[in-house]
């Protein structure tokens, strides 16, 4: 299990008091563009990822997932699924250092290198992406992760049905490659497209948990949901 002690203070990352940045009005931008920036300059998630050498803030909540769910242990093969930039994998990398672990991260992007990770720039959703990964790891997966999300068209109903299609597509590509016994997470929007998803991980997960790590915000409809006990 990740040690959060030795990323300083998980607990209490949201606490940390800094000094609040304002950004001004300009003509240069929008209000919501205002309102973003500001938010993301004053989030303490995206300050910590900068001192931790996390390369995104998202490191935090797959953090706070292996600290609920004990995810992560040396001598894995784990799966990375939409891992561009690499704050996942990173996290990972960092807890199972080990000569008999395996990391690969895949993406149709590309992604700076990371030590000891086997990176391919490819999409998962190709017939032949889980005989390649399955041959990169040297055998099946215990652990299949997935933040994905698509690109948002601006209309929440489309994206929502986007999203859950993309994790239920992760959902089948964690089927054919994990391990007996194995386990997959993936991020969640709850919003009413949920049965299709929920009920394939039933039949072939023995433990199926929602969670929203505290990294998640809190206006968000992201959870995450963590399958565990594969059987085929």
């Amino acid at each position: 299990m990740t040690d959060p002690k030795k990323h300083k203070g998980l607990k209490t990352i949201a606490s940390r008091r800094r000094e609040a940045v304002r950004v001004k009005a300009s003509t240069k931008r929008s209000e919501s563009s205002r309102q973003w920036l500001q938010r993301h300059l004053n989030d303490p998630y995206v300050a910590a990822s900068k001192e931790d050498g996390y390369r995104a803030r998202s490191a935090y909540k797959l953090l706070q997932l292996d600290e609920k769910f004990n995810l992560l242990k040396p001598g894995m093969r784990v799966v990375d699924l939409g891992a561009a930039p690499g704050g996942w994998t990173q996290v990972v990398a960092r807890a199972m250092k080990n000569k008999k672990s395996k990391l690969v991260a895949l993406d149709i992007l590309p992604i700076d290198p990371i030590e000891g990770v086997a990176i391919l720039q490819m999409d998962f959703l190709t017939d032949d992406a889980p005989d390649k990964l399955k041959k990169v790891l040297g055998g099946p997966a215990d652990l299949v992760l997935s933040d994905l999300a698509p690109s948002t068209s601006g209309h929440s109903g489309t994206d929502h049905i986007r999203i859950m299609a993309l994790a239920e597509l992760a959902a089948h590509f964690a089927i054919d490659v994990l391990v007996p016994g194995g386990a997959f997470v993936c991020k969640f929007f709850q919003g009413g497209a949920e049965k299709e998803i929920l009920d394939l991980l039933r039949k072939h997960f023995a433990k199926i948990k929602h969670a929203k790590p505290p990294a998640s915000r809190a206006e968000s409809s992201e959870t995450y949901l963590v399958a565990q006990g594969f059987r085929k």
